[in-house]
Formats: structure tokens, C-alpha cells, sequence
């Protein structure tokens, strides 16, 4: 275990080296902050794996832990750009760790690039909704440009503790806002075309609103 790469109220990552020597992500969760319980309230209730723990916040960090663990594994497995994930236990997620040498690589927020590079990296946003949506069958639920990165010219899409399973009731709702969000951020911070809200909601779903 090396340093903290990054801190926020419900977690710190590290970078560690594995047996191999090889970089890896060591994020752990905080066992005894409340703000946990405010930050994700929104994503559990309707979620019967949480209905008997939810009071329980101990119960309900472990239980948050495997369920970013699953996402990034459905994620990883239909081909969704996202840190590989290898292991969890307890309050304790490892994964690949995006950057070098213990720099992490920087988030979408943080780059300028051409127009040309901006509308490459939005037509592999689009095709990993697509994937996530149709494949993976589970939404982000907090898309935007804090929660990607690029790496190797590649965009990384991270934090997925939050993502829901289409069967959530508020699927629907998540879905629309990071739509929205990635059209947004390409539209004005980008300063590319993208596709309209209704013609990228059909193209990942397939469907219009009503």
C-alpha cells in the first residue's frame, strides 16, 4: 500500500502493488460516516437486496461494496471500458488502477483536447451506454464528465457503486439525467454535435419517451 490517490466522505483510494508488482486500486469505504447512508438513499430504496439492511449501516456499506463489485463485473464482461475489477471483501474494493505510477490518469473534466478526439470519445460514451443498457442491463446512474477518465486515449468510465438494474424503478430517471449530462458536457464544454436528447434515448434503449 502506497498513497492516497484520492479522498472523499465515503472513501479513499490507494494505490498498492499487488504480489506480481503489478499497479492496482485499493478503495475503501468508511465504516462510520452517516453521509453514506444520505449520499445513496436514492439508489437503494426499491432495491430488495437492501430491504433488510438498510438501518444497518455497517450492513448496508458491506452489502454497497459487493454490489460496485458486481456492476464492474457486468460492466468488464460485455465489453464496457471500466477498471478491471479483482477483488472485495468486507469494506474493501481492489481493481485495476487507472494511471501510473501511482498518478491516477485525470478525469474528462480535466483535459482539453481536439475536436476531432471529443467526438471520438463521445461515440465510445455512447457505444458503452449502449452496451450498459442493452448488455450489461444495468444504468450508470451518475454519468458525467466527473465519472470518466481517459486513459491511453481511451475513456474510462468509473465510480458504478451507485448503477442500478433496468428493473429499478428509478432506471428510467437515471438513465434520461445522464443522457443528459453527456450531451450536455459535449455540447457545451466540448463544443461538438451530438445527438438530440430523444434520438440518443432511442439509440441506447431503442425506445422514445412518450
Amino acid at each position: 500500500m502506497y498513497g492516497v490517490v484520492s479522498a472523499g466522505k465515503e472513501a479513499r483510494i490507494y494505490w498498492a502493488k499487488n504480489k506480481k508488482g503489478e499497479d492496482v486500486a485499493v478503495k475503501i469505504y468508511l465504516t462510520t460516516t452517516a453521509e453514506f447512508r444520505k449520499s445513496i438513499k436514492q439508489y437503494i430504496i426499491g432495491d430488495p437486496r437492501f430491504e433488510n439492511i438498510s438501518g444497518d449501516l455497517r450492513k448496508l456499506i458491506l452489502k454497497w461494496v459487493q454490489k460496485e463489485f458486481k456492476n464492474l463485473k457486468r460492466m468488464y464482461n460485455v465489453g464496457i471500458r471500466v477498471p478491471k475489477p479483482y477483488y472485495a471483501y468486507r469494506n474493501i474494493l481492489v481493481m485495476e488502477f487507472i494511471g501510473e505510477n501511482g498518478i491516477r490518469a485525470p478525469l474528462l473534466k480535466e483535459v482539453r483536447l481536439t475536436e476531432e478526439e471529443y467526438v471520438e470519445i463521445y461515440e465510445k460514451i455512447v457505444h458503452y451506454l449502449k452496451l450498459m443498457y442493452n448488455k450489461a442491463k444495468l444504468v450508470h446512474a451518475d454519468l458525467s464528465e466527473y465519472n470518466i477518465m481517459l486513459y491511453d486515449e481511451e475513456p474510462v468510465i468509473i465510480d458504478v457503486s451507485q448503477a442500478v438494474t433496468l428493473e429499478h424503478p428509478m432506471a428510467m430517471y437515471f438513465l434520461i439525467r445522464d443522457i443528459k449530462n453527456i450531451i450536455r458536457y459535449f455540447r457545451e464544454e466540448a463544443g461538438i454535435e451530438t445527438h438530440g436528447f430523444d434520438e440518443l434515448l432511442e439509440e441506447i434503449t431503442g425506445r422514445r419517451l412518450k
